[in-house]
């Protein structure tokens, strides 16, 4: 009787350990399960947070806030690999408002339409060694090209001092070609904003200004509409008299120079 009792009790004990590793077991493969799912749904998280992109189009905030509002221009980028990337801007330039100012023999009766146009590109080399992510994203270099072309009509009331009264029409162009190196960041923010920053571009710029004024005018008074026209573009553009002979457009209207030219540019993209 006492040989059963203490069989059945061992009986007992067996299930219950049986058990209790079957519970161990169950709990030990549950645990992997939702190990494995968390993995699983980390892993599709990453794979989406890090879904690449491979074009961006973008607009160009810094020459409205130089040029005005009659400047706009839209950019697009290619991812060519991991590392490389190439862009192109095209779009509407005009140049700024100029301030000119009235005299007793030269006065601005009408202000004509603004006109231009800009085209630029650049070829992109994101460093593998700076940033964690691929290309669009962290620091780059590389060159690039621009052109910017300008144009203004005006028309001037002149009291000429040879004794001629009359409505002088002026027409005024600007072409700047610029090539050069850049040095930019590209932020990416929520995978589909891109925020790129042109930090430093040193280049060579090539500048050709050209007035064209009616052959009805003294010396006299074709220095001084000149000389009006220019102190208006210094206002206005930044560096101008480093870059522009202004003795030589305000006796010839024409100025031709070759000098260090620059490029900064803050872009804000929508990747797709």
């Amino acid at each position: 009787m006492h040989v059963k009792l203490l069989i059945f009790l061992a009986y007992i004990v067996k299930f219950r350990v049986m058990k209790k590793r079957l519970i161990s077991s169950s709990y030990f493969v549950a645990c992997m399960l939702i190990f494995l799912l968390c993995q699983h749904s980390a892993a599709s998280q990453e794979t989406k947070q890090i879904k690449s992109y491979k074009n961006t189009i973008r607009f160009n905030i810094t020459n409205p806030l130089i040029f005005g509002s009659g400047s706009l221009v839209l950019g697009y980028e290619r991812v060519i690999n991991k590392r490389q990337t190439f862009s192109i801007n095209v779009g509407q330039a005009s140049f700024p408002a100029l301030k000119f100012i009235d005299s007793d023999s030269l006065q601005l009766v009408k202000s004509g339409k603004r006109e231009g146009f800009n085209i630029s590109a650049d070829y992109r080399f994101y460093l593998a060694k700076e940033n964690k992510y691929p290309a669009p994203r962290g620091i780059y270099i590389g060159p690039y090209y621009s052109y910017n072309h300008f144009g203004k009509k005006n028309s001037w009331s002149v009291k000429g001092n040879n004794g001629f009264n009359g409505i002088v029409d002026t027409k005024l162009s600007l072409d700047i070609h610029t090539v050069g190196f850049e040095l930019g960041y590209q932020f990416v923010l929520w995978n589909r904003v891109a925020l790129d920053f042109i930090l430093l571009g040193p280049g060579v710029g090539f500048y050709n200004l050209k007035a064209s004024i009616g052959d009805n005018l003294s010396e006299y008074d074709r220095q001084e509409l000149l000389d009006r026209l220019n102190s208006a573009l210094a206002d206005k553009f930044p560096g101008y008299n480093v870059v522009i002979n202004d003795v030589n457009f305000k006796t010839k209207g024409t100025a031709r120079t070759t000098t260090l030219g620059y490029r900064y540019m803050v872009n804000v993209g929508f990747r797709f």
